[in-house]
């Protein structure tokens, strides 16, 4: 199991490495590999407990549509605020609160927290066990399940697919 995981994390890895070098030459191919190998046989735990499931086509359909999803929640947090800066009368009720998620996968609550702290008018403040603290610009309800609705629901069920 343990070579499989060094094999699918190598993988993972050497793809990132190649997508972001955005040059295929023969240099690039040989230090991508080298790298990949070296990093997953250090850190064999990065494809998970489950590393077959990396091979699944599904998640990187949604991973392909949370991009679209993220930036456009992206855009309507910018306007939001934008619009509470230009209008200094509009209400302002900042403060802290408490959101439940339902993703197992550690990676998956750190993609969610920085999809949260990306878009204006929220931020991460902290996250414990399943409970990601939230700094919010304007505090619609304290509830944790409603405030889990407005500000991750959204993000949580393309995530889910792409890394539980």
């Amino acid at each position: 199991m343990k070579i499989l995981r060094i094999f699918v994390s190598s993988l993972i890895i050497f793809i990132v490495y190649m997508v972001m070098a955005g040059n295929f030459s023969h240099d690039e191919l040989i230090t991508g590999a080298i790298l990949s190998i070296f990093i997953s046989i250090l850190y064999p735990s990065l494809a998970g407990d489950r590393p077959l499931k990396w091979f699944n086509p599904k998640r990187y359909i949604y991973f392909l549509i949370y991009i679209p999803v993220f930036l456009w929640a992206m855009v309507k947090a910018n306007l939001d605020v934008a619009r509470r800066v230009v209008t200094p009368s509009l209400p302002i009720k900042p403060g802290i609160v408490k959101i439940k998620t339902k993703l197992k996968n550690p990676v998956g609550k750190m993609i969610l927290a920085n999809s949260i702290t990306l878009t204006p008018g929220t931020l991460t403040v902290d996250l414990v066990g399943n409970y990601l603290y939230i700094h919010w610009i304007e505090v619609k309800d304290k509830d944790v399940e409603k405030a889990t609705k407005d500000i991750a629901l959204l993000f949580e069920k393309y995530l889910e697919v792409i890394f539980d």
